[in-house]
């Protein structure tokens, strides 16, 4: 069949698909927002249907263009293994490892892993996307995902790293004389705290335990943010109490900068994985990366 589509007018529709918009597919390929235009009209009069709804403002496939994706996904995705797989008689695997992670775990990755990652296999480019929201890995076209171990699916193996976590009440020095101390959950009613948006919308509970006794707080406040470094820099300013991971905020306390608060009612729950589908061919890049992250855990496992 002559007029069979070419792989990159394939790997150009994937792009598309999944990015839903021919600008971030552009700079994702390297390619002009024209060229991938020009390809996508070749690549639907070849293939005999419309793939794409087009309007000014966005781009998502129709019917047949979800179907197509979803048989190419897997396909070339096992191409591009195979690929790597032979680039690696050459001594190093090669390519892009795609990873999406929440923000403190891809702090923790740039001051743990990554340096030695990217330092052992100059070959590899690591394409990290941090983002609040968890979304599905497989669909987005990522190799791995890192998230708290609650949040992954049964289906995806998991590698747990970094230790248990916590979330803390923090504050500045300058708030708590002013303000004064909480010394249980209950006190927090009285004071202004930093609330933090779930991606979902919805604003997000503190939640304590001690001696079995579990208290989930509403709290009040005047700030609202989305993020956690903002709601640690809150604190700082001494805009208040903020509710925050323990690793984000140490860094701060060690300094006095911060105070930590209701210790004994912060309890330690399963801390990141780093996760990934258990039905498709590992690509080598993650290989090399979960071997230097099992590597580094080992290695401050020791030191600890």
């Amino acid at each position: 069949m002559n007029d069979r589509p070419g792989l990159n007018e394939l790997s150009a529709f994937i792009a598309i698909a999944t990015q839903r918009s021919f600008r971030k597919a552009a700079d994702a390929l390297g390619l002009s927002a024209s060229t991938l235009s020009h390809m996508m009209r070749t690549l639907e009069h070849r293939m005999g249907a419309r793939l794409l709804n087009r309007t000014t403002r966005s781009v998502s496939p129709t019917a047949a263009g979800e179907m197509l994706l979803a048989r190419l996904q897997p396909i070339l995705r096992d191409l591009d293994i195979a690929l790597a797989e032979v680039d690696e008689f050459s001594g190093q695997p090669s390519g892009i490892l795609r990873i999406n992670a929440s923000e403190i775990a891809a702090l923790v990755l740039l001051r743990s892993v990554i340096p030695t990652f990217l330092n052992r296999y100059p070959k590899m480019h690591l394409d990290l996307a941090a983002e609040g929201k968890f979304v599905d890995i497989v669909s987005q076209g990522f190799d791995a995902g890192i998230r708290l171990g609650e949040s992954v699916p049964q289906d995806m193996i998991a590698i747990r790293f970094g230790g248990p976590a916590r979330l803390i009440p923090v504050a500045s020095p300058s708030y708590l004389a002013m303000h004064g101390t909480p010394q249980a959950p209950d006190d927090l009613a009285g004071h202004n705290c930093v609330r933090f948006r779930l991606p979902s919308g919805k604003l997000f509970h503190w939640e304590f335990e001690k001696n079995g006794q579990e208290i989930s707080v509403d709290v009040n406040g005047h700030l609202t943010l989305d993020r956690v470094d903002l709601m640690a820099e809150a604190a700082l300013l001494g805009l208040g109490i903020a509710f925050v991971p323990e690793r984000t905020a140490l860094p701060f306390i060690e300094t006095g900068r911060l105070t930590g608060l209701l210790d004994s009612w912060c309890p330690k729950f399963p801390g990141l994985v780093l996760y990934y589908p258990g039905h498709r061919l590992v690509p080598p890049g993650l290989r090399a990366f979960v071997d230097v992250l099992r590597e580094t855990e080992s290695q401050m496992s020791i030191g600890d």
